[in-house]
């Protein structure tokens, strides 16, 4: 069962309007502008990301590129599937298929590009890449066994995610002494420096890790039930 054939479940804060958005735009959009294309307008959204923030290593204000690239990929992730629907092409295997596997490879870049800023650590955007990986899997699992595709928890979805990276990025070029914080402490006898960068994404991880944890419980007692152990 693929993402088209399961019921979206999109309960996000920003839902409502992001659709009606996204619908107006995509009925106006020229025909020769595909589902194919805005998939790959996303992609290189991602990699203008990354290029913002390694770029900021030479100047702080390079993270306007990395918020203009979070508009870009949001703008390109979000069309294709709505082109698709509004103009009535889906093509559920073909889409899930390479939509998805394209999006793991975006939030590669994008997690790495953060790593290599010097903003936050490299260790850390890999975390929160597994973090982001271990969702993401558990959503795909759902959407085959119970045919639902949750693209939210907790009201936050994709596009707040990346709101709260624009605002993230706008205020660590406004205010220097954010871009100068450090906590350094010991684990285990190793010494260890968070930045701030840092802690927003330890504290997104946690997040990341809550939600599939409650919903990984909740959905194995349930698996449980349906499939109760019968000893012979």
């Amino acid at each position: 069962m693929t993402q088209e054939q399961s019921k979206r479940i999109q309960t996000s804060v920003l839902n409502n309007l992001e659709k009606k958005v996204l619908i107006w735009i995509a009925e106006r959009m020229p025909k020769w502008v595909t589902s194919d294309m805005m998939t790959y307008f996303g992609s290189f959204g991602a990699i203008v990301i990354a290029a913002g923030y390694i770029l900021s290593a030479k100047n702080i204000n390079f993270l306007w590129l990395a918020s203009a690239g979070v508009v870009i990929n949001w703008f390109g992730d979000s069309l294709d599937g709505t082109i698709a629907r509004v103009r009535n092409q889906q093509r559920p295997k073909y889409g899930f298929f390479l939509d998805h596997n394209i999006d793991c490879l975006n939030e590669a870049v994008m997690f790495i590009g953060a790593g290599l800023s010097p903003l936050m650590h490299l260790n850390m955007a890999l975390l929160l890449y597994a973090g982001y990986m271990l969702l993401s899997v558990y959503v795909y699992i759902s959407a085959h066994l119970k045919g639902e595709f949750r693209i939210t928890y907790i009201k936050m979805g994709p596009t707040e995610f990346r709101l709260i990276a624009i605002i993230i990025n706008t205020i660590f070029i406004y205010i220097p002494a954010l871009r100068q914080f450090s906590l350094s402490f010991s684990v285990l006898g190793n010494d260890v420096e968070f930045l701030l960068m840092d802690c927003f994404a330890a504290v997104i991880f946690l997040i990341l890790l809550g939600a599939y944890s409650v919903s990984f419980v909740k959905d194995a007692k349930q698996y449980a039930k349906e499939e109760p152990l019968i000893r012979k």
